[in-house]
C-alpha cells in the first residue's frame, strides 16, 4: 500500500500543465553582489507595506533570498529602508475587533461628529453677512 506522500507526488506529475520557473531580478540585470546600501535594487524585493517578497514571487534562489533578506534587514537597522509603510484605505465593512456588530464598544464615532461640525459651521457661514438664517422646521411650524 502507498503512502499519502507518494500518491501526493504521483499527482503532481500526472499534472499536464508545466510551469515556467521565474528568472530572477538578479540573473536579469547580472548582479554578483547585493548590497545593503543599494535600496533600488532592494526595493524590487519588497511589497508595497513594505515586506519581502518570498522567494516564489521574486523568483529567486535560496541563497540570493537570503542575502536579499539580510540586505534588507541591515539596510532597515541602518534606516535606509522602512520597516513598514502605511497603506491608507476606508474600511469595507466585514468583520472587525467588534465581530461584525454595528454599534461595537471600539467604534470611534469621532469623524462622523467632525463632519457634522462643518456642516454646522457652513450654515453659521451664511448667517454672517447680517442676515439671520432661519432653521426649516422653525419656518415650517410658524
Amino acid at each position: 500500500m502507498a503512502s499519502k506522500k507518494n500518491k501526493a507526488r504521483s499527482a503532481r506529475d500526472l499534472n499536464p500543465r508545466k510551469f515556467k520557473k521565474k528568472t530572477s531580478v538578479l540573473v536579469i540585470e547580472k548582479v554578483e553582489y547585493i548590497d545593503y546600501k543599494d535600496v533600488d535594487l532592494l526595493q524590487r524585493f519588497m511589497s508595497d507595506r513594505a515586506k519581502i517578497k518570498n522567494r516564489r514571487v521574486a523568483g529567486n534562489t535560496l541563497q540570493q533570498q537570503r542575502e536579499i533578506a539580510n540586505a534588507v534587514k541591515v539596510a532597515r537597522e541602518m534606516a535606509l529602508l522602512p520597516y513598514a509603510k502605511r497603506v491608507a484605505s476606508t474600511r469595507t465593512g466585514g468583520r472587525g475587533r467588534d465581530g461584525g456588530r454595528e454599534g461595537g464598544r471600539d467604534r470611534d464615532t469621532s469623524l462622523n461628529d467632525e463632519v457634522n461640525d462643518t456642516m454646522v459651521d457652513d450654515e453659521t457661514i451664511d448667517g454672517a453677512d447680517g442676515n439671520e438664517t432661519t432653521d426649516v422646521s422653525e419656518t415650517e411650524e410658524a
